[in-house]
């Protein structure tokens, strides 16, 4: 997810962004722990959409 897609995203849609890619990392946590994961790169992936998804939603929160 680009941080350009995700600026223009309302809260409301940054919230279920934020939801899905939460269910999305605890699915890979836990094909990572019965070794399972196929794509490993995708974890640090996901771990950086969800920080950059909390940052613009704080940001949006302050500016209001």
């Amino acid at each position: 997810m680009k941080i350009e897609d995700i600026r223009g995203m309302t809260p409301d849609q940054l919230g279920e962004s934020l939801l899905n890619l939460k269910k999305e990392q605890f699915n890979l946590r836990f094909q990572a722990a019965t070794g399972q994961v196929e794509k490993t790169h995708r974890v640090d992936e996901v771990r950086k959409a969800i920080a950059r998804i909390k940052t613009v939603l704080r940001s949006k929160q302050t500016a209001a």
